[in-house]
């Protein structure tokens, strides 16, 4: 029963981490509530981790949003996440954290780097330039616990999760990623239908020809729940790793991906794609061999992970 200080544990990634650990029986959990704690500001996160001691740490605390925010808010998305992780993990180092996981995304991988993403293509190519930003935040997060490990043996190491939806989840138009944005869409389109007696259309951003991998987060709760029992930094960074995917090892076009989602929701109208928006990477899909080979993978299918995901969004009115 270590003391474990979870990061972001209000988020939909944070708050799934947190449910996780209560189910197994975990009660020495700390957390502290943003905005009274910003962990953006170096002191406020050394005077808490001085206080609270934790013995373990998930940093899931992240500036996170789809394409049109990373586009818009370069400049916040890069800084704000370099300091929340920079401030977490160099607090964890000098505070005697026994054990540290930082979770990246799988923006981090070049745009076009071969399919399915392995770990090792990190760093091997250009990134997608929509989300740079934040892949570079990212990507500085797994290369700071690496390196804490190598010059002072520090505990810490890295997964990338691919795109994650669930409870919890982000339906502002605005900085949502494309599963929650599409069932935000449908939903009030399937609405507009019903007032008006005809049915109304659904406007998709971009081609709908990209292909992405999405996982319920409350598998990659499980995910890391396990890895954290299971591993330590060394059992990576001796095998030349820097960190481990997460995903199902499945992906969909985006089209595909608005019918599943269509048929969740009962929508019968037409979809219409808007080309002149940006598509961002043209494929993303992890390979999950080496999780796979530590004896975990994902137990939700897609549809079933949209149906939760649509019942959570019709029961908390997610609409903001």
């Amino acid at each position: 029963m270590k003391k474990l200080y979870i990061a972001g544990h209000t988020g939909m990634v944070g708050s799934a981490i947190t449910r996780k650990y209560h189910a197994e029986g975990y009660a020495n959990i700390v957390t502290r509530d943003f905005p009274g704690f910003d962990l953006t500001n170096q002191k406020e996160v050394d005077d808490f981790f001085e206080v609270e001691r934790p013995e373990q740490v998930i940093v899931a605390a992240a500036k996170v949003g789809g394409i049109l925010a990373n586009n818009t808010y370069r400049a916040e998305f890069l800084y704000e996440n370099l300091m929340i992780e920079a401030n977490i993990i160099h607090a964890s180092h000098k505070y005697g954290v026994e054990k540290l996981l930082f979770l990246g995304s799988s923006c981090i991988y070049p745009k076009l780097a071969p399919q399915p993403l392995k770990e090792e293509y990190l760093l091997s190519d250009y990134l997608e330039y929509t989300n740079e930003p934040y892949a570079i935040a990212k990507i500085a997060g797994i290369k700071l616990c690496e390196n804490y490990y190598k010059q002072y043996g520090s505990n810490f190491f890295s997964i990338m999760p691919t795109n994650m939806y669930g409870p919890f989840d982000n339906y502002n138009l605005e900085t949502s990623h494309v599963l929650p944005a599409l069932i935000r869409k449908i939903h009030e389109a399937k609405q507009r239908s019903a007032v008006s007696g005809q049915q109304s259309d659904v406007i998709v951003w971009g081609s709908g020809k990209p292909k992405r991998e999405f996982l319920y987060v409350e598998d990659l709760a499980d995910a890391i729940f396990y890895l954290m029992q299971i591993i330590n930094a060394k059992d990576l960074y001796e095998k030349g790793l820097t960190h481990l995917n997460i995903g199902t090892g499945e992906y969909l076009s985006i089209s595909e991906l608005v019918s599943v989602i269509a048929k969740v929701i009962g929508f019968k109208g037409e979809v219409i794609y808007d080309s002149s928006k940006p598509d961002g990477t043209p494929r993303k899909l992890m390979d999950v061999s080496r999780i796979h080979s530590l004896g975990w993978k994902h137990k939700t299918s897609l549809e079933e992970g949209i149906k939760k995901a649509y019942e959570w969004f019709l029961e908390n009115k997610a609409v903001k």
